[in-house]
Formats: C-alpha cells, structure tokens, sequence
C-alpha cells in the first residue's frame, strides 16, 4: 500500500472512530452518524472504507 493510501485510510479510520464514540455516548444518532461516514468515504476514499467501520478497534 502506498503511503499516501496509508495516510487516507488511517485518517478515515481515526475519524470514524471518533464518530462511533459519539454515537456510543448519545451525542449523535445513526442517521448523523451515517451522513458523516458518507462524507468521510467521499473525502478520504479509503480503500477498505466501511469494511472495518463496524469493527471497534480497541
């Protein structure tokens, strides 16, 4: 994977991680939640996308 794919998928998996604990917390609901994804899919085109969105990381 290039670095530049690398940078773009990190940034995206960061981001989504951060959303998904708003969305834990009650601080967004499913709908937002899903606007953004859309969004950061758009913005960060990320290889694997929401293949590991649903997936906690930690």
């Amino acid at each position: 994977m290039e670095n530049k794919t690398f940078e773009k998928e990190t940034s995206y998996q960061v981001t989504m991680n951060l959303f998904r604990q708003l969305l834990k917390q009650g601080v967004i609901d499913k709908e937002e939640y899903n606007k953004i994804d859309t969004k950061m899919i758009e913005k960060y085109q990320p290889v694997f996308g929401t293949l590991f969105s649903e997936i906690p990381l930690t």
